[in-house]
This record gives C-alpha cells, sequence and structure tokens, in this order.
C-alpha cells in the first residue's frame, strides 16, 4: 500500500476548494441553527441560488464584484420569499417547508424551458462564467507547490481559488466571532433558547429570524460561488444530499461555535478521501467495484458519525449547554 500516495490524496483535501466550499455553508447554517435554532434543511438551495446567480451575471459581461453581488442579492431575495410566509413556523414545519424551498430551486433550474439561462439538466459549464475571475489572479501562470500539496496557479483547481476560498472563510469565522458576543447575536441566542421570553422583552422576534436566515443564505450563496468555480454549475449537485452533508460538517465539529463548521469540514472530507483511497487499495476488484467503495465509504462515515451523535451530540468542539435541542 502506497501511503505516500494516500497521504498526499488525504492533505489535498485539507485545502481543497470544496472544503472551504462547505465551510462556509456550514458557517452560514451555524447562523440560522446554532445561533438561532432555526431548523432549515434548504441549504442547498441558497447555495445553488448563490452559484446561478455568479454564473448568470459572469456570462452577461458583469465584472466580478457585480457578479457575486448579484448571487448575493439572489440569496436576500429567496430568503425574503421564503422567510415571509414561513418563519412563524417552528421546528419540524420549517423543516419541511426549507427542503422543499430547494428542491423547488433545484427542479425550476434543470427545467428545460429554462434552458436558454440555466442549461437546464447540464447546467452552466465552467469555462464560461470562471474567465472574469481567474483574470483577477496576480499568480503567475503555471505550477507551484508547497509541501505536498502542487497545483496550477490560475486554472479551474488552483491556488487562486483556494486562496479566495479560505480567505472567505476566515472572514467568516471573524464575522461570526463578531456577531456572538454583539448584543445583536445575544438576542439571536436567547431567540434559540426561548422565543417567547425574547418576545415578551420588547424584541421584534420575526425580524431577528428574517436577518439570521438572509444573512446565513448569503454565507451559502457565496459558498455555492466557491464549489462552482472548480467545476460547473450543474443544478443536481446542488440537491438535497448537499444539504445533508452541510448538517453533518456543522454537527461534527460543533454548532454554536467559531471553528466547528471549518473543523467538521476538514474532518469530512478528509476521512472520507482516507477510507476510499484505502478501501481501493485493500479490497479487490473483483469483490467490489469502485462505485461501491464509494458507497461503502459515505457508510463507514455515517456509521462513525451516529457515534459521534451518541457519545458526544454536542460535536468536537461544541458545548452541550449551547445545543438549540434536547440531547438526553
Amino acid at each position: 500500500m502506497d501511503w505516500t500516495r494516500i497521504l498526499t490524496n488525504v492533505a489535498g483535501e485539507i485545502i481543497a476548494p470544496t472544503t472551504a466550499a462547505y465551510a462556509l455553508a456550514a458557517i452560514g447554517l451555524n447562523v440560522h441553527f446554532g445561533m438561532t435554532g432555526l431548523l432549515n434543511f434548504g441549504q442547498a438551495g441558497f447555495m445553488l441560488i448563490g452559484a446561478y446567480g455568479f454564473a448568470i451575471a459572469s456570462m452577461a459581461g458583469w465584472p466580478v464584484w457585480a457578479s457575486v453581488l448579484v448571487a448575493m442579492a439572489c440569496a436576500v431575495v429567496f430568503a425574503l420569499i421564503l422567510g415571509i410566509p414561513t418563519l412563524k413556523l417552528r421546528g419540524d414545519y420549517l423543516s419541511i417547508v426549507t427542503i422543499a424551498a430547494a428542491e423547488i430551486v433545484r427542479l425550476v433550474g434543470r427545467s428545460t424551458s429554462l434552458t436558454w439561462l440555466t442549461g437546464g439538466n447540464a447546467g452552466l459549464a465552467g469555462d464560461s462564467f470562471k474567465g472574469s475571475f481567474q483574470e483577477l489572479s496576480p499568480l503567475p501562470d503555471g505550477n507551484f507547490g508547497i509541501g505536498p500539496w502542487e497545483y496550477s496557479n490560475n486554472l479551474s483547481n488552483s491556488w487562486w481559488v483556494r486562496i479566495v476560498g479560505w480567505a472567505l472563510v476566515a472572514l467568516a469565522c471573524l464575522t461570526i466571532w463578531l456577531w456572538m458576543r454583539s448584543p445583536w447575536g445575544r438576542v439571536l441566542k436567547g431567540i434559540r433558547e426561548d422565543e417567547d421570553a425574547v418576545r415578551s422583552l420588547g424584541k421584534n422576534v420575526y425580524s431577528y429570524k428574517m436577518q439570521a436566515l438572509i444573512l446565513g443564505g448569503t454565507f451559502g450563496a457565496v459558498a455555492g460561488i466557491i464549489y462552482a468555480l472548480p467545476r460547473a454549475v450543474q443544478p443536481d449537485s446542488m440537491g438535497r444530499p448537499m444539504t445533508f452533508y452541510v448538517w453533518t460538517i456543522l454537527l461534527l465539529g460543533g454548532a454554536a461555535t467559531v471553528f466547528g463548521p471549518v473543523l467538521g469540514s476538514i474532518l469530512l472530507w478528509t476521512t472520507l478521501m482516507l477510507i476510499k483511497t484505502v478501501l481501493r487499495d485493500v479490497v479487490p476488484t473483483t469483490v467490489m467495484r469502485s462505485e461501491q467503495i464509494e458507497m461503502l465509504g459515505w457508510v463507514l462515515v455515517g456509521l462513525t458519525l451516529m457515534l459521534l451523535v451518541i457519545f458526544r451530540p454536542q460535536g468536537i468542539l461544541g458545548d452541550r449547554k449551547e445545543l438549540a435541542i434536547d440531547v438526553r
């Protein structure tokens, strides 16, 4: 077994754009659930909305900063449409509505009647919208290596995408840290614990929930951009499984923490890569095909998460007292 190759592949997941994108999405979900107690099961919808907004604006010739603003504006509009009629719902009811809303976004995106705009089921090819982003790179053309990591500087799966993605993750963590210690953040925590008590103090709970939904959704939209830059905008790649991956990451690292989503994202993708790579080397192809090994990797990750939920439900960095649900 070539452990050098295996560990190199695992190390690559630590700084991968996908890991950064999921960390950003989990940070947004942390605003929803960890800070406010909103059971949002539609974070993939915000990611897809953001990816489409950025890609379509870029294809129209807009600069990068304007395309990002379009993506964020789309997330705000989606949050308003989703939140205005539903934020008075609690618990399971809100989760059902949000997962349905995310599915509506996915089905609309893959609709054949909107192929001229969204690309339909095929989506939008990466080369059609990432040119303006790559042009902003100050890095020279070619490859560059640091330790086990060697990537191109400016192509799709590049250092430039990694630098921008992880810089946004760092900025998001700083923002969450400041929010958690602000009066606004303390009101959100109060809503998570007992919204009736917060309402009795004269606070507009509905307004605070809407603010949290918009801000967390905006993080999700930016995550969708980072997720799409190394590949393409394909609606089926941002469906229900993506939302559950984001939830897994948040619960793994710890809800209501600053660095929990980041740690959870790194652990999920590095562990999955380690399991799949080792299984491909150990299990003969006559026993299990490559796609079966892929599925088995997720099964083993799922079992690990089940054990974590049983023995440490607050997550690795989380505090049991900070959970918005009863874990007994």
